[in-house]
């Protein structure tokens, strides 16, 4: 018995109180910053290897930037990372970070729409799709579930079977041999239901974009409910966004309040 306290000692406490405060330290990558400094925007936009930077104003779609830092490492006095990883959005123009604006990426609360915030508001069970991806981003949603994270604790759970969940979570471009299955998946998940796409790769098709393998028309056939960029989107990026999606709200012991 000693033992075992004197590891409980050393780990401490390995869960996260609150997750809608908890801060992630470097070296991650959240929302970007753009000033006003002149650059050479044509330099600059040639960087991104997803074509994710704009100009006129310079902007960043963050449903198709990698993070790789690139753009922030050849400008740094004209985009900067910082460690906001709150940037899940059920409105994809939300996710465009624009020069001179520093503004947190948010829901659009008039876009929620009533059965979700009515019927999974303290329990959602979600079916994951890995549509072709890497698994980066099952890595980070798996890890929602850990002691660090727990999403559990908020009656979030991911299930097995279409049959049994709330809605589905897309993962990976979505290639061709994988979109009829999209569509299977989709379409054994009770009403009403949501869809959430997790990632870049689900976003926008990432580096994959305008290749042959992808058939991303599925994405037109279901309403997306909301988007959690990144590569891959960090756990509290994820959970932070469905909270915020189901009108979660919550003390430190965890009971719900309505």
């Amino acid at each position: 018995m000693i033992k075992e306290a004197q590891i409980l000692a050393h780990h401490g406490r390995q869960y996260i109180p609150d997750l809608t405060t908890a801060q992630v330290p470097a070296p991650f990558r959240g929302r970007p910053i753009i000033n006003n400094t002149e650059v050479d925007t044509k330099t600059l936009m040639e960087l991104c290897p997803t074509g994710a930077i704009s100009d006129n104003p310079v902007s960043i779609n963050l449903g198709k930037c990698l993070f790789c830092g690139e753009c922030e490492f050849a400008f740094p006095g004209k985009i900067r990372f910082t460690n906001d990883h709150i940037m899940a959005t059920n409105d994809s123009n939300r996710l465009v970070v624009r020069e001179g604006k520093d503004e947190r990426i948010v829901l659009d609360p008039d876009m929620i729409r009533s059965e979700i915030k009515g019927m999974f508001r303290k329990s959602l069970k979600l079916r994951q799709i890995s549509a072709g991806g890497d698994n980066s981003c099952e890595l980070e949603l798996g890890a929602c579930a850990n002691p660090n994270f727990d999403m559990g604790r908020f009656g979030i759970e991911f299930v097995a079977s279409p049959r049994h969940a709330d809605g589905i979570v897309i993962t990976g471009p979505i290639t061709e041999n994988m979109a009829e299955a999209v569509r299977i998946c989709n379409a054994a998940v009770p009403s009403p239901k949501i869809v959430v796409l997790c990632g870049v790769d689900a976003l926008s098709g990432g580096i994959f974009t305008g290749s042959k393998a992808l058939n991303r028309k599925v994405l037109q056939e279901v309403r997306i409910d909301l988007y959690v960029p990144g590569n891959p989107p960090h756990p509290l990026t994820f959970i932070n966004g469905i909270l915020e999606l189901t009108r979660m709200k919550y003390r430190h012991s965890c009971w719900f309040t309505l």
